[in-house]
């Protein structure tokens, strides 16, 4: 019983895709689609160099092509911020007098506790402020 090239290949096709879902290397998967390149190109009736040929542009492209694609996506992405760290660098009101001693604030729809980032500073009622950084809960301005 002999088994016919292409079906190697598709055989090939599966074990690089083994790895691929194991590590989630992105680049098995490539392979993997070079090596079902091959097998299509052996179920044509190509020569086992034409296949290896197939092979390797098919992976090789996909690798050059791809890759720095995805990369690009993935870095591209802008940076979602939430939570505490979503507050930083809004615009608040002053709600009560806010000095380094404490005070209140209206940031995003909320009352805050407050206080300044600088000691000799002072905010009065109805001013706006920027928000540096959260502490705990108090959010520190100026």
């Amino acid at each position: 019983m002999e088994i016919d090239a292409w079906v190697w290949w598709l055989i090939g096709a599966v074990g690089l895709g083994i790895p691929l879902v194991l590590t989630a290397m992105p680049e098995f998967g490539m392979l993997s689609a070079g090596a079902v390149a091959g097998a299509v190109v052996a179920a044509l009736g190509g020569g086992i160099v034409a296949q290896v040929i197939v092979f390797v542009v098919v992976s090789v492209a996909l690798i050059a092509v791809v890759r720095p694609l995805a990369n690009r996506h993935r870095t591209g992405r802008p940076q979602f911020t939430s939570g505490v760290d979503a507050l930083k660098g809004r615009q608040a009101v002053v709600v009560e007098r806010v000095s380094a001693s404490g005070g209140r604030i209206k940031l995003a729809g909320e009352i805050w506790s407050a206080r300044t980032l600088d000691s000799e500073m002072t905010f009065e009622a109805g001013q706006q402020v920027d928000v540096v950084e959260i502490d705990g809960a108090t959010a520190v301005v100026m």
